[in-house]
């Protein structure tokens, strides 16, 4: 079945009791027992709920893995991951990341004792000298948020398997449409469902896809003992979502690709960070391993005053100012006081985060209207 089928179709089957062809919304805290231990598979909602089983069936298929684990955010199922780990434990991470991510690895886990390296991951051979007896886990993002770097899966999966050491990728800004990353040998895939994969910027969502049982049966404890679960109605928006994923976003990387090239020839932008360049330094292993480039991308102005860059922040008409992304309008936001804001300055300054970066979520409306949009911003 090929995705744009199974998009539609897998994991969900027809209501039972009445043939509804979209998973009715169990909106239910408990369920009755015929007498002790003897129910129809459901006990209590925080435990399990149809509508969420519907959607972690969906997700585990169309990320080609055999277990989903829905969350309601996805720093609830960053959260759910670094669970796993033990005080004296050591994760390596990307240097270019959500800043919430750095947020939760430095202000929250650090003090009980895990140890965090941040490192420039778009060469992988660079890895294996963070490597000791100590280290658990290697968690990346590709494309990175907000400088679109590159990691190649497959080289990180190399190193990680010899060493016993889990991966996750944080699959958020490419989707299961561009990228599948347990198909490369991640452990773990994430997913903000906030964003790509319910499309309409209408719900707050996370969730876990993997293969390997007793990985899933770890975290279904952890899911289930600490309780950061999704309601039905969240689960249901993202079904909804998952069905329009493909063509959401050939329109999204078509829009993408244009704007891209179009602020390349601004010649009042300095750089643009997409992913699509064939400049970009790790180009190649983003057409190996990407189906598309996505609409995500960052870019800054010649004049690299702060002011330059609000002036556009506060000009845009269609792009809305506004954190997050992946919906179906374009937003613009600005990563060094909004989504990154968490990141110590010279932290942000030395990775390439600069305080003039405008980051692009390009939605679908008309390509045309947008460029215009930013030509009056830009001016």
């Amino acid at each position: 079945m090929k995705l744009a089928t199974k998009l539609i179709h897998a994991g969900i089957e027809p209501d039972p009791s009445t043939g509804a062809i979209m998973t009715p919304i169990y909106q239910t805290s408990t369920y009755v027992q015929e007498s002790p231990g003897k129910h129809k598979g459901y006990e209590y909602a925080r435990t399990q709920n149809p509508t969420r089983n519907a959607l972690q069936n969906a997700l585990a298929a169309i990320e080609n893995g055999k277990y989903g684990l829905c969350f309601s955010s996805g720093l609830a199922a960053t959260v759910a991951v670094i669970k796993l780990l033990n005080p004296g434990d050591e994760v390596i991470a990307a240097n270019d990341m959500y800043g919430g991510t750095y947020r939760i690895f430095t202000k929250v886990f650090q003090k009980y004792g895990l140890k965090f390296h941040f490192i420039n991951m778009q060469d992988a051979n660079g890895i294996s000298k963070y490597i000791n007896k100590n280290t658990r886990l290697i968690w990346t993002e590709t494309p990175t948020n907000p400088m679109m770097n590159i990691t190649d899966i497959e080289a990180v999966a190399s190193i990680t398997k010899k060493s016993n050491i889990l991966l996750c990728v944080d699959n958020t800004f490419a989707s299961p449409y561009l990228q599948n990353p347990l198909d490369r040998g991640a452990d773990i895939v994430l997913h903000s469902a906030t964003k790509y994969l319910g499309g309409h910027s209408d719900v707050v969502h996370g969730c876990l896809i993997l293969k390997d049982a007793s990985l899933n049966e770890k975290l279904s404890f952890i899911q289930n003992s600490c309780g950061a679960v999704p309601g039905p109605q969240d689960c249901f928006l993202v079904l909804r979502g998952l069905k329009t994923l493909h063509v959401r976003m050939e329109r999204h990387c078509q829009n993408g690709e244009k704007i891209a090239k179009w602020l390349r020839n601004n010649g009042k932008v300095d750089k643009v960070f997409w992913c699509g360049f064939e400049d970009h330094p790790n180009h190649l292993v983003a057409k190996k391993q990407m189906r598309g480039f996505g609409g995500m991308m960052s870019f800054t102005l010649k004049d690299d005053r702060i002011e330059a860059a609000n002036k556009v922040l506060s000009s845009t008409k269609l792009f809305s100012l506004a954190e997050s992304l992946g919906g179906v309008e374009s937003l613009i936001g600005h990563p060094a006081s909004m989504t990154h804001a968490s990141i110590p300055r010279e932290e942000r300054i030395k990775n390439g985060l600069v305080d003039s970066l405008m980051r692009l979520s390009v939605g679908i409306e008309d390509a045309d209207d947008l460029i215009a949009d930013l030509d009056q911003a830009i001016g």
